[in-house]
């Protein structure tokens, strides 16, 4: 198989190259490296069938050429992170949005199989006990920059879906639920990666908000072997799939296990939400996935509690340093 991997430089997109290359695929990234880093692809870049192209999923004519010569698309490329979608809303609008289009355009031209991968942040604020697939979402003000990115992502959805069922071209939309693991940068607020560098190195872990905000963390090892596997079965074509894991933990709780499991010394400190990301920021109390889709349609079962998931992610800061900065 000739894989496209659009983000592949980047945190999940990175470990997904692995995975397919170690099954005899073929892969070509195309990465702009904004947030991705060729740090990641190391162990990729060993491979002969492995190739990269630095290039903008917005540049339509790259994407359609690469589009061309594969037999599946993965669609990972997205403006990522807290600090990223609000302080560049504009930016992100504009990749998370005609970004997808290109992508999927070029896949139903070319009838290519494709993946769009989406988050759990287009439920919202929906705090339910269990979120499926056909939940309603639950935004705030739309003026706000903080909802742009659950937004985009719905747009990039059910752009994916009507191409999907209007062409025949087979597709998948992958919706991640905190998806943590080595490479992964705490730089654009992801709290795993962020909590275990404050606490190697002894500094004062900040909890934002009260810390009583609950979360359900999924290994990307977990994750990353299912979305081949969705491509392959017919029945989760044009279906939105949850992906995560099953341990839910408040965030002051996975502060607490980090410095148990680092033998930190760092004290833990509180920030308000607007000191940390500016005025009007909301957050989600709860945000816990029903993979019960998944597991009906792959067998999807995580194998990794949260304790295996910081362990991870410490072993590969001891091991392999810091995670490359973006070149």
């Amino acid at each position: 198989m000739r894989a496209v991997v659009t983000g592949g430089a980047g945190f999940i997109g990175s470990h997904l190259c692995d995975h397919l290359i170690a099954r005899g695929h073929r892969v070509t990234v195309l990465d702009d490296l904004s947030t991705g880093s060729l740090g990641n692809l190391v162990q990729a870049q060993g491979s002969p069938g492995f190739r990269f192209v630095e290039g903008d999923v917005l540049d339509r004519d790259l994407v359609d050429s690469l589009v061309s010569e594969a037999d599946t698309v993965f669609h990972l490329a997205a403006a990522v992170g807290v600090y990223n979608i609000v302080d560049n809303p504009l930016r992100s609008l504009r990749v998370n949005l005609h970004g997808t289009e290109n992508v999927v355009e070029s896949a139903v031209a070319h009838r290519v199989p494709y993946m769009v991968a989406s988050t759990s942040e287009v439920y919202g604020k929906n705090d339910a006990d269990g979120l499926k697939e056909g939940d309603d979402r639950v935004y705030g003000p739309a003026t706000k920059s903080r909802w742009s990115y659950a937004a985009a992502k719905s747009l990039d959805e059910l752009v994916a879906y009507v191409h999907g069922v209007e062409s025949g071209v087979p597709c998948v939309i992958t919706r991640f639920f905190n998806v943590v693991g080595p490479r992964q940068t705490g730089r654009y607020g992801m709290v795993v990666p962020r909590f275990v560098d404050q606490a190697m190195s002894d500094e004062p872990i900040t909890v934002y908000g009260t810390g009583t905000q609950r979360r359900c963390f999924g290994s990307v090892f977990d994750v990353v072997p299912a979305l081949p596997l969705l491509m392959d079965a017919p029945e989760a074509y044009n279906q939105a799939v949850n992906l995560g894991g099953h341990e839910e933990v408040s965030i002051k709780g996975l502060a607490d296990r980090v410095v148990e499991l680092t033998g930190s010394r760092s004290p833990i400190t509180f920030v308000g939400y607007e000191e940390a990301y500016g005025e009007g920021y909301e957050d989600m109390q709860r945000r816990y996935p029903d993979t019960s889709l998944a597991a009906r349609l792959i067998g999807y079962r995580p194998e990794r509690d949260l304790n295996d998931i910081i362990r991870s992610i410490v072993e590969h800061r001891r091991t392999e340093g810091p995670v490359p900065e973006p070149v």
